[in-house]
């Protein structure tokens, strides 16, 4: 999925020695949606991105550190 896909969210994470270390969950269209499991985590140029499964499925979160703006891919 290219950068087109991606939408921007709001991401409560967890944040200890640094910020967005763990989304805890994300609001996508009027719902909020708690974060079960982190599947992958990996950093790209533009900052952190983490596969993560929901009661409603996967998805793919990223932070853009020079923005400071969550994207979500579903």
């Amino acid at each position: 999925m290219g950068p087109a896909e991606r939408q921007v969210v709001q991401v409560r994470c967890y944040s200890g020695q640094r910020y967005a270390e763990r989304p805890l969950a994300f609001s996508w269209r009027g719902t909020e949606f708690p974060v079960e499991e982190v599947l992958a985590e990996w950093h790209e140029p533009a900052g952190p991105v983490f596969r993560v499964r929901t009661p409603e499925g996967t998805f793919t979160l990223g932070y853009e550190e020079a923005a400071g703006l969550w994207w979500l891919q579903p």
